[in-house]
């Protein structure tokens, strides 16, 4: 039987995962925003945080895939990421080398970064577990904030 008291309307796991994913490619979208309202909701913080680091670094890698197979155009127009954007990025991966996909996650050169990451051709491997490491770090750490707010 169906208790209104008991049912509270929220997001889905489903939701987080895709505003997580696409967060992380074409669209300028953030997910923090999601994760925090699912968990102030009630939702397992864990679950959360995982399902949002899949979504994420699935993300991610449409964007290192562009990378190793993508055009110019692709990067230039569909992404819209400009030559100064790419440059900071090339810079960052210059210093740090491959241990700059840790920052995937930081807004404005983390997209670039996962790009830069295909067009360099990081082994997927250690692109996968670099910018996993690095989103669900952040995942984390928004998480657990908004948890012991509560």
């Amino acid at each position: 039987m169906f208790d209104a008291i008991a049912w509270t309307p929220g997001f889905s796991q489903g939701a987080l995962f895709l505003v997580s994913f696409l967060a992380a490619t074409v669209l300028p979208l953030g997910s923090e925003w999601l994760l925090a309202a699912m968990i102030l909701q009630g939702q397992d913080p864990v679950g959360c945080v995982l399902v949002a680091t899949s979504g994420n670094s699935l993300g991610a890698l449409t964007t290192y895939a562009i990378g190793l197979w993508g055009g110019t155009f692709f990067v230039e127009r569909v992404l819209s990421i400009d030559a100064e954007r790419r440059q900071k990025a090339e810079r960052l991966y210059e210093r740090l080398g491959s241990w700059s996909l840790l920052l995937s996650w930081v807004p404005i050169v983390g997209d670039p970064l996962c790009l830069l990451g295909g067009v360099l051709r990081v082994g997927l491997a250690r692109f996968v577990l670099l910018v996993t490491a690095g989103k669900l770090a952040r995942y984390a750490a928004v998480g657990y904030l908004v948890y012991v707010g509560i």
